[in-house]
């Protein structure tokens, strides 16, 4: 039987408190260091391995976090989500996003439908709408082939699209899969959609239009701005949109639009790049092939997090030295560090699938908690970062545990040997120069030239980014995420948070303000 029970009130996380600390960096120095690093590392779908040998960790650490991940009842409570619970307490809604790439267990009968055979027939409807649009059964006006596409949305129906878009491009071009160039639009700010209006040609434009309810403010305006911009070409709009959308929305049955495909409550928009949010766009840009890969390799990395051996289950284990970190050692922040230029908007999307899902203080009963719970988020791609905010990590007041993201070999298969190395090599030694350097540090004199060292980090670490790849990195931390939310005894489901501004902003544009929030109105020349 699963309970839901606080941190604070389980045994294991009071034996965690009483556990003496690991000295980084003695533990990373000399032959001591090598074994670590030899001996922490946990294999991860698709042949990438999630190392932690410089994390403040030793075996005494890991066998109460094993223990800690028992009483909590992990893995249990994922079967329990995966099954169709209702796991999303605050909206009374199941949590069912793993199925669009698997069914890890047992068939999910929801609102009279085997929510499996829907995920899929969206899927199938997708892939067939885009092959058409390939092969030219579907075309512009005049008959000729669309060229790009362009999603409208903003938040889950954005950043996950346009993360996943980025990270396959370049890795597309070498594999001949780019069918269609891709833009997104997502800020209100009218400035957004009149760049990517500028560079592209309406005529030949697929505009994908993601909005799940229908009615978000940001998107229906956007929506409306490339309306206006279609109809200013002398084009229909009705020839140039798709919806993904709820079946029950305004949208749904529309005659202004191509053909309209499904999502529906139980997939939060966080969580939904792999399902119809990324599906449309994603297979439109790169082929419903390389989309399956995708799934597939979010699908692999799902049936990992099933394991209650945290030594064969990557997330869970990253999730329970996360929870270390963040309510033993009490570190605040983690920065995700990718070195990979096709990774750029990743830490952007983990920033929302973390923050959002676990920026909570009660639990998933309402009631308020006595303990911190998720971290803040940030990340560029490495080696710009270094450049960047690597010197507060590595000498400034607070320790940032760190994650970063490496592979042995670049996406576009094409490099040059400069100064006796690659530029891949040259990429690939710095993330190993920065674990150590982050890990040890340097005794200096001057006390300016000083690295105090000690400051945890992680690495996973692959062969090549690549479809399947991705989708298990995907899924590696979605899982992450919800493990913590686990341990927390929060809902990793909900974002009550961002309503309150979206309810306040309808005020001011209806001009119904009084006190501060009219000021600010009347300064803004609302």
């Amino acid at each position: 039987m699963i309970t839901w029970n606080n941190l604070d009130t389980l045994a294991s996380y009071q034996e965690l408190l009483g556990l003496e600390r690991v000295d980084l960096a003695a533990a990373m120095t000399g032959e001591n260091g090598a074994e670590r690093v030899k001996n922490y590392s946990v294999p991860m779908a698709e042949g990438m391995a999630y190392n932690f040998g410089a994390k403040s960790v030793d075996d005494k650490v890991l066998e109460v976090l094993a223990k800690l991940a028992d009483e909590a009842q992990l893995v249990d409570k994922f079967a329990a989500l995966y099954n169709g619970e209702v796991i999303n307490t605050g909206e009374k809604r199941r949590v069912l996003h793993h199925l669009v790439r698997g069914q890890l267990g047992e068939d999910v009968i929801a609102d009279g439908v085997n929510k499996r055979e829907f995920y899929v027939k969206q899927q199938t409807d997708i892939a067939a709408f885009a092959n058409k649009v390939h092969n030219g059964e579907i075309t512009n006006a005049a008959g000729e082939k669309f060229t790009t596409v362009v999603q409208i949305g903003i938040g889950g129906s954005d950043l996950g699209p346009r993360a996943v878009y980025l990270a396959l491009e370049g890795w597309a071009k070498v594999h001949n899969t780019l069918k269609m160039n891709a833009g997104f639009i997502s800020n209100v700010d009218p400035d957004d959609a009149s760049l990517v209006l500028s560079n592209i040609d309406v005529a030949h434009t697929i505009f994908v239009l993601v909005s799940k309810s229908g009615t978000t403010l940001e998107t229906l305006t956007n929506e409306s701005f490339v309306k206006d911009a279609i109809v200013k070409a002398g084009l229909n709009p009705a020839d140039h949109m798709i919806a993904v959308t709820s079946e029950t929305s305004p949208l749904a049955k529309s005659a202004d639009y191509l053909a309209a495909f499904f999502m529906d409550d139980y997939i939060g928009g966080r969580y939904s790049v792999t399902s119809g949010v990324g599906a449309a766009v994603l297979s439109l840009a790169f082929g419903p092939e390389v989309f399956a890969a995708f799934l597939d390799g979010a699908a692999a990395a799902d049936k990992l997090s099933t394991n209650k051996d945290i030594m064969a289950n990557p997330a869970m284990l990253d999730a329970l030295i996360g929870v270390y970190e963040r309510n033993v050692l009490g570190y605040l922040d983690t920065a995700v560090l990718p070195y990979s230029q096709a990774l750029s908007r990743f830490p952007a999307h983990l920033q929302q699938l973390d923050m959002e899902s676990n920026g909570k203080s009660v639990n998933r009963f309402g009631e308020p908690i006595n303990y911190v719970t998720g971290p803040v988020i940030f990340g560029e791609p490495g080696t710009n970062g270094q450049h960047s905010f690597y010197q507060l990590l590595h000498q400034g007041t607070d320790i940032v545990p760190l994650q970063f993201i490496g592979f042995k070999n670049n996406q576009m298969e094409n490099d040059v040997v400069i100064q006796g190395s690659t530029s891949q090599q040259k990429l690939c030694a710095n993330v190993a120069a920065q674990i150590v350097a982050f890990a040890c540090g340097k005794d200096d004199e001057d006390a300016n030239k000083k690295f105090q060292g000690g400051r945890p980090s992680s690495i996973i670490v692959g062969d090549q980014l690549t479809p399947a790849s991705l989708g298990a990195l995907l899924s590696h931390f979605e899982c992450k995420v919800m493990f913590q939310g686990f341990v927390w005894n929060i809902n990793s489901f909900d974002q009550e948070g961002v309503q309150l501004g979206k309810v306040l902003a309808k005020k001011v544009l209806a001009h119904e303000t009084d006190g501060a929030l009219k000021v600010y109105s009347d300064l803004l020349n609302i």
